[in-house]
């Protein structure tokens, strides 16, 4: 299941970023919601809120780490059902992804959202974000569930 999730939301990010980059031009803002909303191309050559700008080998490195921890957890952690801890690591994985894909091929990230109050960003920076305040959620709230029989009449969990 993991992989589904993973699968469409990097095709969701990549589609996105091809039309924007399509049908926008480059730092020209276009109204969708007047005052709320406009889409505006930007290359973000930064990490989150452009920090770091023109680090590209550092921002290759640690995505593809990042990447590949989450890739192991989650292939670790083979379970009939998704769980909420799997479902947070799959959004981060494949923002991470369309992220890193931007970085290979342009050496940027294509970003387009842009509320004007916050910094303009992508489906796979939103990706990240929930995935990590998920992720978070389920490491804090969320107990976890016995792995045995055993456990569960112990009353272990």
């Amino acid at each position: 299941m993991a992989l589904i999730i993973v699968s469409v939301i990097f095709l969701f990010d990549q589609i996105s970023k091809i039309l924007a980059t399509k049908i926008l031009l480059l730092n020209q803002p276009v109204t969708i919601i007047k005052g709320i909303l406009n889409f505006t191309l930007v290359h973000n050559r930064g990490a989150a809120f452009g920090m770091l700008k023109n680090q590209l080998p550092l921002f290759i490195i640690t995505s593809a780490g990042a990447i590949t921890l989450i890739y192991i957890s989650l292939k670790g952690n083979r379970q009939a059902r998704l769980t909420l801890y799997s479902f947070a690591l799959s959004l981060i994985l494949a923002g991470a992804l369309g992220n890193l894909v931007d970085r290979l091929f342009f050496g940027y990230v294509i970003d387009f959202i842009d509320f004007r109050v916050w910094p303009v960003f992508n489906l796979a920076d939103s990706a990240i974000t929930v995935g990590a305040v998920l992720l978070g959620y389920a490491i804090l709230f969320v107990r976890s569930q016995p792995k045995t029989p055993a456990c569960r009449q112990a009353g272990n969990t």
